[in-house]
This record gives C-alpha cells, sequence and structure tokens, in this order.
C-alpha cells in the first residue's frame, strides 16, 4: 500500500430541489504517484467526483484529506476536460504558459520546460498560432501540455481523448502517460473507455450509482492481458443494467 495522495471518506454531493444524491457516502483512497483510472456508466457520478477531488465543486458532507491533512492543503494541480478550453484570445504558447500567470505556480513554472513539451508533443511550428487555427487534436494537445506545464502533483483528466480519432488518441496516451511517469504525480483519469483505462491505469476503479466504488483491479503489466479487460467489460455491464443514473 503506497501513501495516500488522496482520500475521500464518506462524500456525499446533490444537486437540483430535490437533493438527489450523484455522490452518496464515496470511500475512495489514491496513492502518491498513482494513475487511477475511474470508469462507470453515465450519471454514476464519476465528472463530479473529479471535479470535487479539483476544487471546482465541494462536497455536501464528507471529508477529503491530501496526504493525510485535512483542509486546504490541495497539492499544485492540472486539469484537462473533453473539450481544449483554450483562450481565443491567447496564443498556443500564451495558453501553454498561462499557468505563470498564477502566484501559486511561479516557483516551479519553466517557460523553456513548458516549449520544450509543444516540441516532444508536435505543436513547436504552431506556437504562435491561435486556438480557431488548430485542428481538433492539436488543440486538445495544447490542453494537455498546459496542465502539466505547471509540474502538478495532481493530474485530473476527465474524458480528455473522447472526441478524437484512435490514431491520434493513441499518440496522445503513450506521451501522456510517459510525462506523468517523468513527473511521478498522481493521476486520476474519468474515462467511459475500457481499453484507456487498461492502458494507463496503474489501478482501475469501477463506479455505480451514487458513485460508490463497486469492484477494482490492480493493472500493473497488465496492458494485453484479454482476461482482464472480459472482466471489467462484465461487471461495467452488470453495474450500467442495474444502477440507475443520477443528474
Amino acid at each position: 500500500m503506497g501513501t495516500r495522495a488522496v482520500s475521500i471518506n464518506k462524500g456525499y454531493k446533490s444537486f437540483g430541489s430535490r437533493h438527489r444524491p450523484v455522490l452518496a457516502g464515496v470511500d475512495l483512497d489514491i496513492d502518491r504517484g498513482q494513475m487511477l483510472a475511474i470508469v462507470g456508466a453515465s450519471g454514476s457520478g464519476k465528472s463530479t467526483l473529479l471535479r470535487i477531488v479539483a476544487g471546482l465543486d465541494q462536497l455536501d458532507a464528507g471529508t477529503i484529506t491530501w496526504d493525510g491533512v485535512t483542509g486546504d492543503a490541495r497539492p499544485r494541480t492540472g486539469v484537462v476536460f473533453q473539450k481544449p478550453l483554450l483562450l481565443p484570445w491567447l496564443t498556443v504558447r500564451e495558453n501553454v504558459r498561462l499557468g505563470d500567470r498564477f502566484a501559486a505556480n511561479r516557483d516551479v513554472f519553466d517557460p523553456a520546460y513548458a516549449d520544450g513539451l509543444l516540441d516532444r508533443f508536435g505543436l513547436a511550428e504552431v506556437a504562435d498560432a491561435y486556438p480557431d487555427e488548430l485542428s481538433g487534436g492539436q488543440a486538445q494537445r495544447v490542453s494537455v501540455i498546459r496542465a502539466v506545464s505547471i509540474r502538478p502533483q495532481l493530474l485530473l483528466l476527465d474524458e480528455p481523448f473522447s472526441a478524437l480519432d484512435p490514431a491520434i488518441r493513441g499518440d496522445l496516451q503513450h506521451w501522456l502517460a510517459g510525462v506523468a511517469e517523468e513527473l511521478g504525480c498522481t493521476t486520476v483519469l474519468v474515462t467511459h473507455d475500457i481499453d484507456e483505462a487498461i492502458v494507463l491505469g496503474h489501478r482501475i476503479v469501477l463506479i455505480g450509482d451514487g458513485g460508490t466504488v463497486q469492484r477494482e483491479w490492480d493493472c500493473a503489466g497488465r496492458t494485453a492481458d484479454d482476461a482482464l479487460r472480459a472482466d471489467i467489460l462484465a461487471a461495467y455491464r452488470t453495474t450500467a443494467l442495474v444502477g440507475t443514473p443520477g443528474p
């Protein structure tokens, strides 16, 4: 068992006037340096859980601890969403360097490192272009680079490659896994793609209705394991049939 980077204890979150719980008593531990893949049916609370870990939403009840400390001691965090969400009035290079504008990142932000990521991800030639001049794959690469350029301790990914074609998706998965390993950051990936979860995840967690953990698998060294894939798919289908999607 590794050192806990993040622990959620009896996490509860609801939305709407009827206060229907999206998260209902969630317990989840994430080890430091681990790539955790979270899978589950639509409406199971995956994205809500990620937004809470990112600090974009708050739990109604329950606690989150960071390295064993409850409170605001949140690690330096990079977030990548399904849509790139680039600032259209900034160039690619300026979008990537956006993290340098925040005081919390200035001690670790290195423009040369950010430029090196542009080159590594094949974007050096469009560094001075604007977002509306990019393809969808290029824009999503910029989004990934922006998140990792701050050298995050915690990297959160919400369906980051789902809109991309398979060839581009595979390249980005490979690049992202390499950068995350080099940085030694804790990574949480939310995805519907079982194969992506197996390729990237050190550990896979299947959540059901209310965000509760139904099953989990240790995936280290099992990227080509057909039995693992079949087991996850069977559990996924069972959970999707039994669960009732929330908002």
